[in-house]
């Protein structure tokens, strides 16, 4: 059974930690996995070049987009495994699954180890 509801939903919201007008700018960063600064020089661009429309469009996103809330559900996430995952969904999830396994084998070792009679000579040793 998958936990689907322990992940939270994909949505748009304004960025209250990364701010530096309306966290417009961030929480499109944050929402696509692109790096800030280069989203930023890109809004720069557009208000050089479509000064009028692309103002109205910031000021519309500012006043419509909710901020995100200071919930700590996303405190708990990895923003770099979330902004991965957003890139490159099969990639980042074929390296965690190469973990997990790589995870399991060690358990499954530990556990031969354990169950075995060497674990109980050491522990006999250790006695002594």
């Amino acid at each position: 059974m998958r936990n689907h509801q322990s992940i939270p939903t994909r949505r748009f919201y304004r960025s209250r930690s990364n701010a530096m007008i309306g966290g417009v700018c961030a929480g499109l960063a944050d929402y696509f996995g692109f790096n800030l600064r280069v989203t930023r020089l890109l809004v720069f661009i557009a208000f050089l070049v479509a000064m009028p429309m692309t103002l109205l469009i910031y000021v519309g996103v500012v006043l419509l987009v909710p901020a995100r809330s200071a919930d700590p559900r996303y405190d708990e996430y990895d923003p770099e495994f979330r902004r991965a995952l957003r890139a490159e969904p099969r990639r980042t999830m074929g390296e965690v699954r190469r973990r997990f396994q790589a995870m399991e084998s060690r358990l499954a070792k530990i556990e031969r180890y354990v169950t075995s009679s060497r674990y109980t000579l050491d522990q006999e040793f250790r006695k002594l």
